[in-house]
């Protein structure tokens, strides 16, 4: 991680965070209205949603202003916006937002049901929306997957604990059968409703 990125102090955020950071900025100038692996969403969609919802993570936490878009319903389009600051506001947020967490408290605020978690599982549950969107940006443009297995077993862990209730919202899909030979990687987005082999062709 270079000098001018900020660190949670977390490592999974902190890892989390460098793959959403490493994609975005492999996203070529003509790869933005790609389809993704999230049914009706372009790369723009996805990276709109990923930044707004590190916003709504620091928000919960700090008490500043959340998003001033709805991270579920994002436009498209970017209009002229410079993607890579607006990640980097985003990651900055988010970063020092953790930063500040009490690690011995027993819970901390956090975004999505149950609005409340251990710090451990906040932290880790916010890189999980870094991470997993990191992977459907690489997935729609070509590039190489983020997941390291030594990070999906700890995003596994935390997706085990949050994911099935907002599964109703449509914040995941439904989870797909897993095949023999899995990985860390394949399991962790089979498990989030993700087609480890997704192409758009």
């Amino acid at each position: 991680m270079s000098d001018d990125m900020t660190s949670s102090g977390w490592d999974v955020l902190d890892a989390s965070h460098e793959a959403l950071r490493t994609a975005v900025r492999a996203v070529p100038a003509d790869g933005w209205h790609l389809p993704t692996p999230c049914a009706g969403w372009t790369v723009t969609h996805v990276f709109q949603h990923a930044v707004g919802d590190q916003i709504g993570y620091a928000a919960a936490l700090t008490g500043e202003p959340g998003p001033d878009f709805n991270p579920f319903a994002p436009s498209g389009d970017l209009e002229g916006a410079d993607p890579a600051a607006l990640l980097e506001d985003a990651l900055a947020r988010a970063a020092k937002a953790w930063s500040g967490v009490d690690r011995d408290a027993a819970e901390v605020p956090v975004p999505v049901p149950p609005h409340t978690l251990s710090p451990w599982s906040g932290s880790a549950a916010c890189g999980l929306d870094a991470a997993v969107h990191a992977w459907d940006i690489t997935r729609a443009t070509g590039g190489p997957s983020p997941l390291t297995p030594e990070l999906a077993r700890p995003l596994l862990k935390i997706a085990q604990e949050i994911v099935e209730p907002l599964r109703p919202y449509g914040a995941y899909a439904a989870t797909l059968t897993p095949d023999d030979g899995d990985d860390d990687v394949k399991t962790l987005l089979r498990y989030l409703g993700r087609d480890p082999h997704w192409s758009a062709s």
